[in-house]
């Protein structure tokens, strides 16, 4: 019998060595079978800076979409089903999203739920009614210092879920976090300018940003489209606009206000226009940084960035971190006794500065610092915590002793005259100042205040700063990295 000899085309046989290639290297499969899917925008920007050579995210809620209302068509829920990890905020933002995310965690998926983070400063709703039905405030994207922890833990999910490119994440995630910090470090210098004048939003995105930068929002309209605006509320806000009340309406881009005529008639103010979502704005890695300038620009050209409080600011130059941070400073301690930076050498120093009658930030941070001493155990033994307050006509000695003893046996209270606090302050370039609220009690006034805290080497010499918000876990994680392995025979 005759056989016949079949020759095979070359491009055909090398098609076939492609094929054998991919099939054959679990490297180049798993990179390709690896699918990232995200809800909203600012999310899916820090997503594509960390995935930066790779094939990034899909995002789902696109171009101008927002997503109060928003519907998955066919091709989006396959997506879902078919991804690797899915990261959302949560139920309280996107609803549509409640369904096709469970079905695709019972199949196996990876999913990221923001919200439920034990590591992000996630804020309760100013709009839940009980303890039983509350809800979170979802726009923690708004305050930087969240950002930088949603940083670290994107990042320890891509590493943990595609460790074959495990090496691109630990370097996007440097690269970023440098970037994020940076401005971290503008908004903190910059809050100035955002306490010139009282605002009034008409949704409720901004409680990150208010509390992380001093802004003051005194009037909100309603919680978000999905919620109507009360008869009442819309009268008492034309009211307090029309008297002068406030300096500045904040809306939102792209989201619906129909009440905004009846809220503004015969009213002259000025009107911002923040894009929380960053709607109006190209996706990717770039999505979030001007996300947040064109909304601090927004609000500081909205109340209308002058006075006193802009003047100063006018008047001071930014300097980045790597500018020469303390020095000479002469303070006194709980006991009363007079301390000097040289007395504080010797040890690793954890400096806060803050103050007694600071409602919430202050308080957290303590716990925080607290907290990460005593996780390190006999680590902890190199450093010495620190607690000066920007506030000396109320913190004196007694108080300051009294109030340390409530988060660590080793923390020590710092305070002073007014002229020495002046000093240390300027010697760390620590930004502070009195607020009093028009028509309240003078004596009852807040301090705002940068909200950092500062890690010293023994020699006295600036280390590193770490950002307001950050986990207890991830200070541990950084001090660990600075700390010698041999640890000190006694505190």
């Amino acid at each position: 019998m005759n056989r016949s000899k079949v020759v095979f085309p070359r491009a055909f046989l090398s098609m076939l060595l492609l094929i054998s290639l991919l099939l054959g290297s679990p490297s180049l499969w798993a990179e390709s079978s690896f699918r990232v899917v995200t809800s909203i925008k600012p999310v899916h920007s820090i997503l594509a800076a960390l995935m930066i050579g790779t094939e990034g995210p899909e995002l789902l809620v696109d171009g101008e979409a927002l997503p109060f209302g928003y519907q998955l068509n066919e091709s989006q829920k396959a997506d879902v089903a078919g991804a690797s990890l899915i990261v959302w905020v949560g139920p309280e933002l996107e609803k549509f999203l409640i369904e096709p995310v469970a079905q695709a965690q019972q199949s196996g998926a990876r999913v990221m739920t923001l919200l439920d983070d034990p590591e992000l400063k996630i804020l309760p709703s100013r709009w839940s009614k009980n303890d039983e039905s509350m809800e979170r405030d979802p726009f923690f994207w708004l305050d930087s210092r969240n950002t930088l922890i949603l940083v670290d833990e994107l990042a320890r999910a891509l590493m943990d879920a595609d460790g074959a490119r495990a090496h691109l994440y630990r370097r996007n995630r440097a690269n970023l976090l440098a970037r994020v910090a940076e401005l971290d470090r503008r908004l903190e210098y910059g809050y100035r300018g955002l306490k010139s004048g009282i605002g009034m939003a008409y949704y409720d995105t901004l409680q990150y940003f208010e509390q992380a930068y001093a802004l003051k929002i005194r009037g909100v309209l309603a919680q978000s489209p999905q919620q109507s605006v009360e008869a009442i509320k819309l009268l008492q806000s034309h009211a307090k606009l029309k008297e002068g009340y406030y300096a500045c309406l904040l809306t939102e881009r792209g989201m619906p206000m129909p009440e905004l005529p009846l809220l503004t008639e015969g009213v002259e103010i000025n009107i911002g226009i923040l894009d929380s979502f960053g709607s109006a704005m190209k996706a990717g890695p770039e999505l979030y940084f001007e996300l947040m300038k064109n909304n601090t620009d927004t609000i500081k050209s909205c109340l209308q960035y002058s006075g006193d409080a802009a003047k100063l600011a006018a008047k001071e130059q930014y300097e980045p971190e790597v500018a020469k941070i303390g020095g000479k400073f002469m303070l006194i301690d709980q006991d009363g006794k007079l301390v000097t930076e040289k007395d504080m050498q010797g040890k690793f120093q954890l400096i806060y500065f803050g103050y007694t009658f600071c409602p919430d930030i202050c308080p957290t941070s303590l716990q925080v610092m607290s907290l990460a001493l005593d996780m390190l155990g006999d680590r902890a033994d190199l450093i010495k915590p620190y607690f000066i307050t920007v506030d000396p006509e109320r913190d004196n000695a007694k108080v300051m002793k009294n109030y340390v003893q409530y988060f660590n046996q080793h923390l020590v209270g710092l305070t002073g005259t007014k002229v020495m606090i002046e000093r240390v302050a300027k010697e760390f370039k620590v930004k502070y100042a009195k607020v009093i609220e028009p028509g309240s009690d003078p004596n009852l006034y807040i301090m705002d205040h940068s909200a950092s805290v500062y890690l010293m080497a023994p020699n006295g010499e600036f280390i590193t700063k770490f950002a307001h918000g950050i986990s207890a876990k991830q200070m541990v994680e950084a001090l660990n990295s600075y700390l010698p392995k041999q640890t000190a025979d006694s505190r």
